[in-house]
């Protein structure tokens, strides 16, 4: 049944759409949290050292990233995915902000950081962050005359041919 014509009932309510599962300062502590998991969590790795090939487990730090992150919120009470709060849609996600660039600069400082001293692959870490070296070419194309007089009729013809895109005659 739709509410009656002229009422004000929705001049009372407390918030505009669906209510945000999260706030900034909850956003703020699943990144604390995610952060201290990463670094106290390292990723065991498969070597072998020695002239026997000894097989050995390294333990290699991991990088943060925002992937990381939301799956990190998703699996501890969180929304699938953060992505309205990081793309402010419509407007509708201001005070998060300044937090999402936070993060984000986190985020990139800890990997090219990573990637500068070695512990992560350096060209991923660069591919991700935009870093590529980038190296302009420039080809310059010259033509010149020929003097034709000394080529014979039928070269010349099938000179012709080719600059038309006509097939050759043998």
């Amino acid at each position: 049944m739709p509410a009656p014509k002229g009422n004000t009932y929705w001049m009372d309510r407390s918030i505009s759409g669906v209510p945000k599962l999260l706030s900034p300062e909850l956003l703020a502590q699943h990144f604390a949290n995610y952060v201290k998991w990463v670094k106290d969590n390292p990723v065991e790795v498969q070597d072998f050292v020695g002239k026997d090939a000894t097989e050995v487990f390294r333990k290699k730090e991991q990088p943060l990233s925002l992937d990381g992150f939301e799956d990190y919120v998703a699996e501890n009470g969180g929304p699938i995915s953060l992505g309205h709060y990081f793309s402010n849609r419509e407007g509708r996600y201001e005070d998060f902000v300044a937090l999402c660039d936070y993060i984000r600069r986190k985020i990139r400082a800890d990997q090219i950081k990573g990637g500068m001293v070695g512990i992560y692959n350096a060209s991923i870490t660069q591919r991700l962050n935009g870093l590529a070296e980038k190296t302009e070419t420039t080809a310059r194309v010259t033509t010149e005359t020929v003097d034709t007089h000394l080529l014979s009729d039928e070269i010349l013809k099938a000179l012709e041919d080719a600059a038309s895109n006509k097939p050759i005659e043998s």
